[in-house]
């Protein structure tokens, strides 16, 4: 759907000021609102979004899979059932959401109250962990760009960067500390057993995609999108793919995410204890096309706050390991199908990324043979 501002832009708009403004505050979108906004800052508003799709009513119709993984580890005619399931959906959508999954209900709620309760606390409890210092593990802070001219999301988000060398636990919010931690243990344990249905489905051994570090690396972002007075300029989250292997995504009951799928935009229903899986682009690579990354966005509401908690596994940039080449998987190539794209390391990935921007565009296109 493409956004058009019809507000006149005032001719002495000063991005980097507002920008400015906003970061100095260290209170984040949460602290415009609570201080009373009613018209959108300028810095919000999408004049047009950069990836021309087909705009129209969503269809009701169609939703993403949901899978259910009861039997998976003690039954293998289940298992076979539940990877063909999984397989579909990774050739197909690129999303599914799971049940079933081992993360008790009530942890899955209280990961959601301690995010809305860091965000929610006195600003003078946040600021100090304010920050655009993409070396620290854990920052707080509002999702705009400073060194590019790409239009601000209208969201506040606590990054929490918890593998393979997570924070001390003091380091951590007090807010959400205890549930974080308990709810990034989950999360590794679901990841690593997807990544086994993920590498069977390829017909591949078992623990082929965590040999390969594909479980290594995992980062947390808490999600907070206060409710907007003109949600119908802005974006809570824009057009994108994510970058790394498999997203792990707990929203709240609110919705707004939607994925493209036919070239429709997809409501994604919340289900109360599901949890939704995405596929990112270097698992499409590394498949050679076989799996996909697809579009995805968090639309503003006039309602809210929403929550949501995208738990991403990547390989984070570090020393140790950020030269590590991502290739298409041997085992999967042949004569009949050779590899679509050149190697690459996430420090090049993430370049690329970066300078060609998120919203609407796919990186995966420049590292195509």
């Amino acid at each position: 759907m493409v956004v058009t501002n019809t507000a006149t832009v005032e001719s002495n708009y000063d991005r980097k000021s507002e920008l400015m403004a906003i970061d100095r505050s260290k209170a984040g979108i949460k602290g415009l609102v609570d201080a009373g906004l009613a018209k959108l800052p300028q810095v919000f508003v999408h004049d047009h979004l950069k990836l021309e799709m087909e705009s129209g009513p969503t269809n009701a119709n169609v939703e993403i899979p949901v899978i259910d993984l009861a039997g998976v580890n003690n039954d293998s005619t289940r298992r076979a059932e539940i990877i063909d399931q999984i397989r579909d959906a990774c050739q197909k959508w690129g999303f599914f959401q799971v049940v079933n999954h081992g993360i008790p209900v009530t942890t899955l709620e209280e990961t959601l109250n301690g995010i809305r309760r860091f965000h929610e606390q006195d600003p003078e409890a946040k600021e100090e962990l304010y920050s655009r210092d993409d070396s620290k593990k854990v920052t707080f802070n509002t999702k705009i760009d400073m060194s590019q001219a790409l239009t601000a999301y209208w969201r506040d988000t606590l990054t929490c960067v918890m593998a393979p060398h997570p924070p001390a636990p003091e380091e951590l919010p007090s807010a959400c500390r205890e549930i974080m931690i308990d709810y990034t243990n989950n999360v590794m344990n679901l990841g690593l057993a997807l990544f086994e249905l993920l590498s069977e489905g390829l017909g591949l051994n078992s623990n082929h995609l965590k040999d390969i570090g594909c479980a290594e690396g995992l980062y947390i972002m808490g999600h907070y999108y206060p409710a907007c007075p003109e949600p119908e300029l802005t974006m809570g989250t824009g057009i994108h793919t994510d970058s790394g292997f498999l997203t792990v995504l707990l929203q709240d009951q609110m919705g707004g995410l939607q994925v493209l799928y036919d070239n429709q935009w997809i409501d994604v229903t919340p289900i109360r204890g599901a949890l939704i899986i995405n596929l990112g682009d270097l698992l499409q690579l590394m498949t050679n096309n076989k799996f996909i990354s697809v579009y995805h966005r968090v639309l503003a509401k006039t309602v809210g706050p929403r929550i949501s908690i995208a738990s991403f596994f990547r390989t984070y940039i570090q020393p140790d390991n950020a030269l590590r080449m991502y290739g298409p998987i041997k085992e999967l190539l042949s004569e009949e199908n050779p590899p679509l794209y050149k190697e690459t390391n996430v420090v090049d990935y993430f370049k690329f990324k970066h300078v060609k921007g998120v919203e609407g565009t796919s990186a995966l296109a420049h590292f195509k043979l």
